[in-house]
């Protein structure tokens, strides 16, 4: 299944895609899509330095480089993301599965925001008191590491978005004490070790020893999800390792009415061939592998989901961001990982490289426009890697 791009739509289909705007509507479940246009962003984590990661997130702006928050949701909805794709409506979709999120350091109002984040979308409650909300340190304590705000909104929005997508799944929170790959991979492996499902919505630049890194990521019957990035071309690490999912970034835009009209590669999201990392042996037989020229290494990403802050989601954090709390509207390869990981959890499978070259097409939507400083292509490409998932 193919959504046009915006230059194959009709005059006036053209005309509403480019200035749709977030439609007011009574309940905040169904609000539509936000202006299909570029908007103004910063990342909310440093630049990492070598050994340290950065976390993937974008926040949209009001003033110049000031975060945009309000006191009603201004980003996409659950109901909007899962209408986009197909996804599974059901409040217990992914019961019986967990999904893990590693982050570094403390988001000290995690528990209490997802609580307003549910209630105001009408997803089912996901607390610790009901045994769905679990948060701990990077060995599973309970004494957990100092509060970041950047981290601590990266964290809402993979907590609240895990959940929107499997709101049946347990959640859980694992904060490594620093930004440190030492320490996200030591929280890596606790998340493993009581998860099926990882979403890692960080990385940094690659390095000639970063394949020692790769075992963090191969649990057997774990399926491991990592953001490409948010700079476009080249790979990032831990996105670039063979055995992790690599998810990249896409744009929606939307008709006046709200309906999809059309998702295309976002201008930034992550990709490229790693420097370092050969191609898995399920990638290199792929019949559109070839045309990356990717010559026998690690191509990414695998797979995208929306991610351009031009369409972001909507995210609650009460631990205060730039002086600002309450709704943001934020995207990021951080938002395309948790969704990824929690739609996995709602199939049930493992998700792993095997398994994402060897579906059929119509498992994803081939995004066919848009350039990250690669070109979206028919087929695979490394701008959106096999497309989204849709279904």
């Amino acid at each position: 299944m193919r959504i046009k791009s915006l230059s194959k739509i009709s005059g006036a289909a053209l005309v509403a895609a480019v200035s749709a705007v977030a439609l007011l509507v009574s309940s905040p479940a169904l609000a539509a899509a936000p202006a299909a246009h570029s908007v103004a962003s910063h990342r909310v984590c440093a630049l990492p330095i070598p050994g340290y990661a950065g976390c993937h997130a974008l926040v949209v702006d009001g003033a110049p480089g000031k975060p945009a928050a309000t006191t009603a949701p201004t980003g996409l909805s659950p109901a909007t993301i899962k209408s986009a794709y197909g996804f599974s409506t059901s409040s217990t979709a992914g019961a019986g599965q967990t999904v893990a999120i590693v982050d570094a350091y403390n988001d000290p109002t995690a528990a209490n925001d997802l609580a307003v984040f549910s209630s105001t979308f009408g997803l089912p409650a996901c607390t610790v008191a009901n045994g769905c909300f679990r948060q701990v340190n990077q060995t599973g304590g309970s004494s957990l590491p100092r509060t970041n705000s950047g981290w601590a909104l990266e964290i809402s929005l993979d907590v609240q978005w895990a959940h929107a997508i499997a709101p049946g799944a347990h959640i859980l929170l694992v904060e490594a004490k620093s930004a440190s790959f030492a320490d996200l991979l030591a929280a890596e492996q606790y998340a493993a070790n009581n998860a099926a499902y990882v979403s890692n919505s960080w990385g940094g630049s690659e390095s000639s020893g970063e394949s020692q890194y790769d075992s963090s990521f191969a649990k057997p019957g774990v399926s491991y999800f990592v953001s490409a990035g948010d700079a476009g071309l080249p790979a990032e690490y831990p996105s670039a390792s063979p055995n992790v999912i690599s998810v990249g970034g896409t744009l929606l835009t939307f008709t006046s009415g709200g309906a999809l009209a059309s998702e295309t590669g976002w201008t930034s999201g992550g990709g490229g061939c790693s420097a370092y990392e050969t191609a898995t042996s399920a990638q290199a037989a792929f019949s559109g592998y070839a045309q990356v020229s990717c010559a026998g290494k690690r191509a990414t990403p695998d797979v995208s989901l929306d991610a351009d802050p031009a369409s972001g989601v909507s995210v609650y954090d009460t631990t205060k961001y730039s002086g600002q709390a309450g709704w943001f509207r934020v995207g990021g390869t951080s938002a395309s990982s948790p969704m990824w990981a929690a739609r996995s959890a709602v199939a049930g499978a493992l998700v792993n490289s095997s398994y994402v070259y060897g579906r059929a097409s119509s498992t994803f939507r081939d995004i066919t426009a848009g350039n990250n400083g690669a070109p979206c292509l028919v087929g695979f490409d490394l701008c959106s890697g096999r497309g989204s998932w849709i279904g």
